[in-house]
């Protein structure tokens, strides 16, 4: 008589959750090694846990960890030398590709902000700069609302004392009162 047929989805309950994956990670180590064992074939496992834990099984030796060197013989050590020269050239060309990629995205970015910079400053120009900041106070206050509420506060976000080449906008009564002077 075998078991019912069991519905795959999460376990709630915490407690049977970490039974079960106790039971079935046993059940397949040992399926792993069975089938190592019986078909001659190099197997490998790895599992994480919920937790981060590892558990792994490997038919090979675990020689490229640098682990088990002792019996292995001088043509099996350059052998096991050369595959990690191999592997690591392979992750150093994957991580500079990756770089390489990353350096023209940004490229590209930079590019086209530039040409939106070069679009700015071609409307500044065309349209004379007092009505680019005429526009830019009427339209956007300090506090980033709209609306022409805007001309009238100025005066209460500019220190009298600052030079006005150095304002975002200005007040035409500001200037005129510093031209009189």
């Amino acid at each position: 008589m075998g078991r019912g047929k069991v519905e795959l989805k999460r376990i709630d309950n915490k407690i049977s959750r970490q039974v079960t994956f106790a039971k079935r990670r046993n059940g397949l180590l040992k399926k792993a090694y069975e089938l190592s064992l019986l078909c001659d074939a190099e197997v490998a496992l790895i599992i994480f846990s919920a937790r981060g834990r590892l558990f792994e099984f490997s038919t090979s030796s675990r020689n490229l960890l640098g682990e088990d060197l002792g019996p292995l013989n001088m043509k099996e050590l350059e052998q096991l030398e050369n595959q990690i020269e191999i592997s690591l050239k392979h992750i150093r060309a994957t991580k500079s590709q990756q770089s390489l990629d990353q350096l023209f995205e940004l490229k590209r970015k930079e590019k086209q902000l530039q040409d939106v910079n070069k679009d700015l400053r071609k409307k500044i120009q065309e349209t004379g700069a007092d009505s680019v900041l005429q526009m830019f106070c009427q339209d956007v206050g300090p506090s980033g609302s709209s609306g022409h509420a805007n001309q009238a506060n100025q005066q209460e976000y500019f220190h009298p004392d600052c030079d006005p080449s150095l304002r975002m906008g200005y007040d035409h009564a500001y200037l005129d009162h510093l031209n009189k002077e």
